[in-house]
């Protein structure tokens, strides 16, 4: 199987947006009146909907309390999210080197679309994309597979040709219900044995890894 596009999950995989987040969320909770959260505790909330974020926060959270956390969040990021994401080192150079091969490329993401143009075009990568979804150009988040079945539309290709590449078991499993073939990078928080019930083609332990996986199965079935 010779893969005609990548989709990328963005945070912890093409990027780092802890700092942002973690302001951002503390931002909102010190609004509501609620203790600032753990450095580890938001870590292991980066992917998720700003719904699941509160409920993992605080699992008594109602769901009028979601959506006031919603609203400082986004209020905040507006703010700061951009500033305060990183680009890997590794994204700079892997990206340029699929594009070249003449691969469409994209983003599945939460995180909301213009914040992840306003990072690429920032750091002049945003041509290399093809499609990019955000969280708000879904009704429903990961896992579930609205977003990654819309890129899937967007590219014209069949899945079985779309290889995707995240960081969690969320992204493990938005693949797994849109039928995407999938590559785990351990560059998040999510241990490699926690992948094991999904399958993927290959757990790396980053995405420099990414064309060699790509060249390896290429040449397996030639």
């Amino acid at each position: 199987m010779n893969y005609r596009a990548v989709l990328f999950d963005f945070d912890y995989t093409l990027a780092d947006s802890t700092r942002g987040i973690a302001e951002c969320i503390n931002y909102a909770l010190a609004e509501m009146g609620w203790p600032a959260a753990s450095a580890v505790a938001i870590s292991e909330t980066v992917g998720l909907s700003l719904s699941d974020t509160l409920c993992r926060l605080n699992r008594s959270a109602t769901p009028q309390q979601c959506a006031e956390f919603s609203r400082h969040f986004i209020a905040r990021a507006d703010q700061v999210m951009v500033a305060s994401t990183t680009l890997y080192d590794t994204t700079r150079t892997v990206i340029p080197d699929l594009k070249q091969r003449g691969l469409a490329i994209g983003v599945v993401s939460t995180k909301y679309r213009h914040r992840i143009e306003g990072v690429l075009e920032r750091e002049r990568m945003r041509k290399y994309f093809d499609i990019i979804i955000g969280g708000e150009d879904v009704a429903q988040h990961k896992p579930h597979p609205e977003g990654a079945l819309k890129a899937v539309e967007a590219l014209g290709l069949a899945a079985k040709d779309i290889l995707y590449v995240g960081d969690s078991v969320v992204d493990a499993e938005t693949a797994r219900r849109a039928r995407l073939p999938f590559v785990a990078v351990l560059t998040g928080v999510t241990v490699q044995h926690a992948f094991a019930g999904y399958a993927p083609i290959a757990i790396l332990d980053s995405l420099a890894r990414v064309p060699e996986l790509l060249n390896n199965h290429s040449s397996s079935r030639e």
